[in-house]
């Protein structure tokens, strides 16, 4: 399951789901580098930062940026 950080709220990480539903999960179960906009999987009951998903999203957005200011 691969999770988007949309937010940070006190001690919990605000989460859109691939279903765009949105779940809450604790800061300190997650890595401690993770910031907004990182995409994240759980593997083997852990949270990891996936950095390819993260790039190319970062990717995707920029463009979608670029088309819509040029």
């Amino acid at each position: 399951m691969k999770l988007v950080i949309d937010r940070f709220e006190g001690d919990f990480a605000v989460c859109e789901m691939d279903n765009k539903n949105i779940i809450n999960i604790e800061r300190s179960k997650l890595p401690c580098e993770v910031k907004e906009g990182d995409v994240i999987v759980k593997i083997a009951g852990s949270y990891r930062i996936d950095k390819i998903e993260t790039d190319k999203r970062k990717e995707r957005i920029n463009k979608l940026m670029d088309d819509l200011w040029a």
